[in-house]
């Protein structure tokens, strides 16, 4: 089971995910243990001969008095040991979660109750968007990159101080690592939307998030090219209103196998589109990072850096060594694709002024405590599936052009605590759009300006 437990999270998760992902959960056993309580079940069903009732009212009596008798020793034993698991109940609201099949019901209706606004008049904010004349009025273009990461747990990054080198790139590239960092959910399908909107976590609404724009939609409204690059399944409704495409769909022969692609997928075209921007541009590259079970399908062989590995989705039968290995081979070539954006960006520096920034969505657990893979409940999720990596790179010629100084980001980086919650306005921010939506006091930059933004 991997530990997970059935919520309206899990039952988007169900609902969002690719075939891809689908078939990497599926293991001889899994099929093994449907066949015996399925097919059998079935066989047995078949095979047994039901004699019809006598007497229509005798048969409604009789499942009528084995229900009432049911609800009577339900209620007698809730009766006699209520006091035991009252409290607990209480307090743990969660384990109602796990228990089945009350789960599975309840989480389908809350999720299908939450879909049915899906449908609501798109709600619009940021209208009174436009750009800092400080930046617009600049010859030299503007160009930033955001990855939105996968899967990546803060505790594994070397840059975190993970004794591993699991980030020997970004070591040498000068960014500004934020240790402290909390994500909005535990799944993609939270963490994505949650990020991209206004709404910090303590008050994120999925229903609203679902018809209400984003941080991308003021940013484009505010004349700056944007486009998204996804190799990870769609972007849970972040891009919906601004030009997008999924590379996996091109089914490159050097990046893809099996309809999924490694992340060095979403470069392609990339160059010629910088070439051909017009004006100041954001990219955003959705990668499919440290997505599990199959973890070993994440990086080319080249980046099998620590073995022995697990090749295999059966990550449960595998030794804590193995399933450690091969997810800190994920970040090496999480490292190498961040480091690549930052290359491409440099290459670019004589006709836009550059800034990058890294997220990931969520972590993820590795077999501590017998829990695999995310998305439990955010409030009994351990910190492994909750804490996340973030990094900024700024260019020297963004650092002086708008005087940001990368001593004081650093310093407050060390000692302060983020979340996903300082995207909206950090990239507001980097990117001088100006609408009231924007809070100075989310953006990660804006104390370390040297003059106001």
């Amino acid at each position: 089971t991997y530990g997970i437990v059935i919520d309206r999270s899990m039952i988007a998760n169900i609902i969002d995910t690719t075939p891809a992902e689908s078939y990497a959960l599926m293991t001889p056993q899994m099929l093994l243990t449907l066949g015996f309580s399925g097919v059998l079940a079935a066989l047995i069903a078949c095979w047994i001969k039901i004699k019809p009732a006598t007497s229509r009212l005798r048969s409604v009596l009789f499942r009528g008095a084995n229900i009432l008798v049911s609800v009577l020793l339900i209620l007698l034993v809730a009766a006699l040991f209520y006091k035991d698991y009252a409290s607990l109940f209480r307090n743990n609201k969660e384990l109602v979660k796990s228990l089945s099949p009350s789960n599975s019901i309840v989480a389908s209706w809350s999720w299908y109750s939450h879909q049915r606004l899906a449908n609501l008049p798109l709600v619009r904010i940021g209208e009174d968007a436009h750009r800092n004349p400080l930046m617009q009025n600049e010859k030299r273009k503007n160009l930033t990159i955001l990855i939105v990461g996968e899967t990546s747990r803060a505790e594994n990054f070397s840059l975190n101080g993970y004794p591993r080198e699991t980030n020997p790139r970004l070591a040498k590239d000068n960014v500004v690592y934020f240790p402290n960092t909390a994500s909005c959910g535990t799944a993609t399908a939270v963490s994505v939307p949650c990020m991209f909107s206004d709404m910090p976590r303590e008050h994120y609404k999925e229903e609203l998030a679902q018809h209400q724009e984003g941080v991308l939609d003021i940013i484009q409204r505010a004349g700056i090219n944007v486009l998204w690059n996804d190799n990870d399944g769609g972007c849970k409704g972040a891009c919906d209103r601004v030009p997008h495409q999924n590379v996996t769909a091109l089914n490159l022969p050097d990046q893809c196998i099996n309809g999924e692609c490694y992340d060095e997928v979403l470069f392609h075209g990339l160059e010629e589109y910088i070439n051909n921007l017009q004006g100041d541009g954001v990219i955003v590259l959705h990668t499919i990072g440290s997505h599990g079970p199959t973890y070993y399908n994440r990086y080319p062989p080249q980046f099998r850096k620590f073995t022995p590995t697990c090749d295999t989705n059966e990550i449960q039968t595998c030794t804590k060594e193995q399933l450690v290995n091969t997810y800190d081979n994920t970040l090496v070539y999480v490292d190498y694709i961040v480091d690549k954006a930052i290359n491409l960006l440099k290459e670019h520096q004589d006709k836009f002024t550059t800034s990058l920034v890294y997220l990931s969505d969520h972590g993820e657990s590795l077999g501590e405590n017998g829990i695999y893979l995310h998305g439990l409940p955010y409030a009994i999720a351990p910190d492994s599936q909750k804490q996340v990596p973030m990094l900024l790179w700024l260019s020297e010629d963004y650092q002086k052009r708008y005087q940001v100084d990368q001593n004081c980001l650093q310093k407050q980086a060390q000692t302060q605590h983020y979340s996903q919650d300082n995207l909206f306005s950090t990239l507001l921010g980097l990117t001088g759009v100006e609408t009231k939506y924007y809070q100075a006091a989310d953006d990660i930059l804006q104390t370390c300006r040297r003059v106001s933004k």
